[in-house]
């Protein structure tokens, strides 16, 4: 990673909150994922599975984690198990990690090389009771390729029928839905990446500028900042464009008098970042556009207002709705016979506002996280309202990350510029 080295304390405490809901007698296992093939013979950048990467802070592949808390070899009840290291192997692919620098970056001190677990893990799994097995069990998983942590699932049940198996998927939803004060410290570091990333663009982009070039600022900004990179695929949509809400062409020129749209975060240390500004392309916001804009700033801030522990995502965003409509009617969206007449399953403001206004954010920018269950203190959201308007090929979108505490919510990016005279007086300079 080209980060700077993270505090291991990190890791150390998310395994103990894993390992306090283990049952007795058990033991837990996690595996890193695939190396993926792309064509030829080249693959996929490597990306490590999160809880795994949540719980170690390893990123090297063919990496797996051991949890045996009564283990009567007291060295052997938290392992970290690494590929050794192979001279020839790595004149081709470079380093793999040693036994102290895993040490150091995991806080885990017994470390086990992959080619000699097997008679270990068999004495292992035969003194225990039950087994947990990680799978991804994120809501909004859609791939149907059997990972590594499927296959792992399938073999181990095959060969240990007769043992007791729990999901450590659903402690892991629970626990990484629940950010520590040394997560936040991370990820605020990816947020202060994107902040400085975002004041550069208001200085680089003018009529005429491709929405690549302003993508290749982005990568240039968060890779000079020891970034590992863009979070995900950044969205720098001008003009109507901006109504798709993943749009990741960039590949059409900015005109004057556009808006632009642009999503975009930085990864660091494992966490993501997730910013959305709408800004105009000369520098200047026309008085229409200034009226939608101050709209979906008013909803992102009455937003903002409502995430409390204890209201639930439902309601969250029930709320946020009657208050779009409003300012929908407001702004001349909506006239007061669409909302009298309105279809009470796809409501009237739905035309202009068409997603989910939050989401869970962390390892995975769509982080682990219940959308059923109130919302508690710890948890970090994204605020995203928008507005897209098709007649007037306009989209706006503003988003701020949040950190819910039992004193009241921290925005995390309370320093990027946000209001319309702020982003016009910077662009101006």
């Amino acid at each position: 990673m080209k980060n700077l080295p993270l505090n291991s304390e990190l890791f150390i405490k998310n395994r103990e909150r894993f390992v306090s809901r283990m049952q007795k007698n058990s033991i837990a296992i996690f595996v890193s994922n695939d190396e993926v093939p792309s064509n030829g013979d080249a693959i996929y950048r490597y990306k490590t599975n999160s809880d795994l990467y949540w719980l170690t802070g390893i990123t090297q592949e063919d990496s797996m984690l051991i949890f045996f808390p009564d283990n009567p070899d007291a060295k052997y009840r938290e392992v970290l198990v690494l590929v050794r290291p192979n001279e020839l192997k790595e004149k081709w692919d470079g380093k793999r990690l040693r036994r102290n620098e895993a040490q150091e970056m995991s806080g885990i001190k017994t470390i086990v090389w992959l080619d000699s677990l097997e008679g270990l893990l068999q004495s292992w799994i035969h003194l225990a009771d039950t087994i947990y097995l990680d799978t991804n069990e994120n809501d909004r998983k859609a791939s149907l390729i059997r990972t590594r942590d499927y296959r792992f699932v399938d073999e181990m049940k095959s060969r240990y029928p007769l043992h007791h198996y729990e999901r450590a998927a659903k402690i892991l939803k629970e626990l990484r839905g629940i950010k520590t004060a040394l997560e936040i410290e991370v990820l605020q570091k990816a947020i202060d990446i994107t902040d400085n990333t975002f004041r550069r663009l208001l200085k680089f982009i003018k009529p005429g500028v491709m929405e690549y070039e302003i993508e290749a600022e982005i990568i240039h900004s968060f890779l000079s900042q020891r970034s590992a990179g863009e979070a995900y695929g950044s969205i720098i949509a001008s003009g109507d464009r901006a109504r798709t809400l993943h749009y990741v062409s960039n590949n059409q020129e900015c005109k004057d008098g556009e808006l632009i749209l642009m999503d975009f975060g930085a990864e660091y240390g494992g966490y993501n970042a997730d910013l959305t500004r709408t800004i105009p392309v000369n520098g200047k916001f026309t008085r229409r556009q200034k009226t939608v804009y101050n709209a979906c700033l008013h909803l992102h801030d009455y937003a903002k207002s409502l995430l409390k522990p204890g209201i639930s995502i439902i309601d969250y965003t029930d709320k946020v709705g009657e208050e779009a409509t409003q300012q929908f009617l407001k702004i001349g969206l909506l006239k007061k016979s669409d909302v009298k007449n309105e279809d009470p399953e796809n409501r009237a403001y739905r035309k202009y506002l068409y997603h989910g206004i939050s989401h869970h954010l962390g390892i995975d920018v769509h982080d682990l996280g219940t959308r059923t269950e109130p919302v508690k203190a710890g948890m970090v959201f994204t605020v995203e309202p928008g507005i897209y308007i098709e007649q007037e090929q306009m989209g706006v979108r503003i988003e701020n990350n949040l950190w819910i505490t039992k004193n009241g919510n921290k925005d995390l990016m309370k320093n990027i510029p946000i209001t319309a005279e702020d982003i016009e007086a910077l662009m101006k300079k």
